[in-house]
């Protein structure tokens, strides 16, 4: 009898604890897997979100805001900057391009940006849309492929706005996340009777998609473009008052995005932030958080190979006879000890596989859910980062937790395990 189809046999013996064990490991397997795909998402979404915009100016708060949402349309705005700012750096010398950009509204929670349409051939360089072109003029757009995807939007569509990032799907109008109980009688129909009019505003504004952008693999994937202008006219503001969201900057070197920073955050109630430097603080966050939940995941690990040790040990006195039996008829200690061995092993490498093929199945299922819900994008025919050390410590638990139960019956006497 060969070695594996004696592991073979008393794998199917026991297939009740069999199934259970793989199970384990399959599940345990596959959340690491799901994991690491995530933040492989996560880090290469951050790496080129900004693409070769190293700077960006905006309103006063918090950098990693500024940044989030001008590049990665996540959260609400810091505020808007003159208008005036954006002519002042483009005639400066300093800026080799340079992009304003108005945002604050949306579409059934998908953000309408405003910005030049030459901003995608400095990002983007050449590319073919899927449908239709870029817009060009005012209450035009082209949606991201994302976006158009979820809102079923295509070329000749209309739609109108709401005014912020998240407005329910009819109307238009926003929730503005406090009761009636937080004002008075009188603040509270002013505040009714301005966003009333606010809706009617945005309501009666109509956006026409004129084309639909290819895949990007950015967070432009999730976005509504339209001329920069489409705020000011919704909002019906004057030209001495227009104001933008951000400027996003290509430097033309490293010592002009130096000045353009020090110089503009010398002003009042303007902030320039170092994209890259952003980035990595919110990376920095997001790993501490990926770290706690990688200790869970190693508890998670343990469980299932104690499992494993539990199911090989249970079966220890079961087998007691057996291997007595292959002693007496000639089979030497090494091939008991492989066998026993190599059943764990076995347990371990099918729900590896198991694992990785279920993984791989869910990040296929959720991933453009995944994708427009949080702007993480995985890449399930690909190997994330550190997944060969994954598989190669899933092994190396099921080498350990395979190793005691065999040596037990290992060590014992041939004619004492038959007599047992």
């Amino acid at each position: 009898m060969s070695g594996w189809t004696y592991v073979w046999s008393n794998m199917k013996h026991r297939a009740f604890l069999t199934v259970l064990t793989v199970m384990a490991v399959t599940i345990t397997v596959a959340l690491f897997s799901l994991l690491l795909m995530s933040k492989d998402g996560v880090e290469q979404g951050a790496r080129k979100g900004y693409g070769p915009f190293e700077l960006v100016i905006g309103a006063d708060g918090s950098e990693s805001q500024l940044v989030l949402n001008t590049f990665y349309r996540v959260g609400a705005p810091t505020g808007n900057i003159p208008l005036q700012l954006l002519d002042e750096i483009r005639s400066s010398g300093e800026a080799d391009t340079a992009f304003g950009m108005t945002t604050g509204d949306s579409h059934n929670g998908f953000p309408i940006v405003g910005v030049d349409p030459a901003y995608f051939m400095t990002r983007y360089e050449d590319r073919t849309l899927a449908a239709g072109k870029l817009y060009s003029g005012q209450g035009e757009v082209t949606v991201g492929a994302a976006a158009a995807k979820a809102l079923n939007l295509k070329v000749g569509d209309s739609f109108s706005g709401a005014h912020g990032l998240v407005a329910h799907a009819s109307g238009g109008h926003i929730d503005t996340g406090h009761s009636e109980d937080d004002h008075d009688d009188e603040e509270h129909e002013e505040t009714s009777a301005h966003m009333d009019h606010a809706g009617d505003a945005h309501e009666s504004f109509l956006y026409t998609v004129v084309g639909i952008l290819p895949r990007l693999n950015t967070a432009d994937d999730r976005a509504i473009f339209t001329t920069m202008d489409y705020a000011w006219a919704v909002h019906a503001t004057d030209e001495a008052h227009r104001e933008i969201t951000a400027i996003m900057i290509k430097p033309g070197s490293l010592l002009g995005a130096q000045s353009l920073k020090l110089e503009y955050d010398a002003l009042d109630n303007v902030q320039a932030v170092y994209s890259s430097k952003a980035v990595a603080d919110v990376l920095n966050v997001m790993d501490s958080g990926s770290q706690l939940l990688m200790i869970v995941m190693l508890i998670c690990a343990l469980l299932a190979a104690s499992t494993l040790l539990l199911a090989l040990t249970s079966s220890i006195q079961e087998r007691k006879r057996d291997v007595g039996l292959l002693r007496l008829i000639g089979k030497s200690r090494a091939y008991i000890l492989s066998c026993l061995i190599g059943e764990g092993i076995a347990l371990t490498a099918a729900g590896i596989v198991l694992g990785l093929a279920l993984s791989r199945l869910a990040a296929w299922w959720l991933g453009d859910f995944m994708f427009t819900e949080t702007g993480v994008q995985v890449q399930p025919l690909q190997m994330a980062s550190n997944e060969w050390q994954l598989i190669a410590v899933a092994l190396l638990l099921g080498l350990v937790a395979s190793v005691g139960p065999a040596f037990r019956v290992y060590r014992t006497d041939a004619l004492t395990l038959f007599r047992n």
